[in-house]
């Protein structure tokens, strides 16, 4: 199998969807692709995918080769695109990096972890029930509880309010941080980078 990556950020497509919280797993990407001097292309998996080095290693060389993309189905039919990527480029689903908005983790705060339940989410258990598997590396971007009794499902196909934007940017610089040091470094160093009570 490929030692390439596979790096994957959910989100509704279009430009109805494109600032809405649910969404910040392919605003993480862009982030990526901005870094990396990339675009993403339409691809035949049903994707904007782009081939790309993340990150450095050791001595300041070019970091791992990686696909970098973004569905073009519904949250609830990420599933679809991502086998198809993975089968495209041969990469192994334990090279698969998912980064996804989560309403268990405080605003602002960046988790990763391997495996484990998709805590509701719909991009999530399409993924795992299109590959057979849990076993893959999530990136989880916090966005909150919502406020009072807002139900979630509307929360987070709400936009980022104004005040959630002016920290936007360093949210998504430390989820593209942390992509960058899972697939230079693992996920031990990266979870005690990003999980250390600051």
């Amino acid at each position: 199998m490929s030692e390439t990556w596979l790096v994957i950020g959910l989100g509704n497509p279009g430009p109805t969807y494109a600032g809405n919280r649910h969404n910040v797993g392919a605003m993480v990407v862009d982030e990526l692709a901005s870094r990396t001097g990339s675009a993403l292309r339409a691809h035949k998996a049903r994707a904007s995918a782009a081939q790309v080095r993340i990150g450095t290693g050791p001595g300041g060389v070019p970091g791992p080769s990686a696909v970098i993309a973004v569905p073009h189905s519904y949250m609830n039919e990420s599933g679809g695109p991502v086998k198809a990527l993975l089968g495209f480029f041969s990469i192994d689903p334990d090279r698969l990096v998912v980064v996804h908005d989560e309403l268990d983790i405080p605003a602002g705060d960046v988790r990763l972890k391997l495996g484990g339940g998709e805590g509701g989410h719909n991009g999530l258990r399409s993924i795992s029930k299109s590959l057979g598997t849990r076993d893959y590396l999530r990136v989880r971007v916090g966005i909150g509880r919502p406020p009072g009794r807002q139900d979630a499902a509307d929360f987070v196909l709400k936009d980022f309010s104004p005040t959630e934007r002016k920290e936007l940017p360093f949210l998504l610089g430390d989820a593209a941080d942390a992509v960058e040091m899972l697939v230079t470094r693992g996920l031990l160093d990266t979870q005690q980078r990003f999980h250390a009570p600051m």
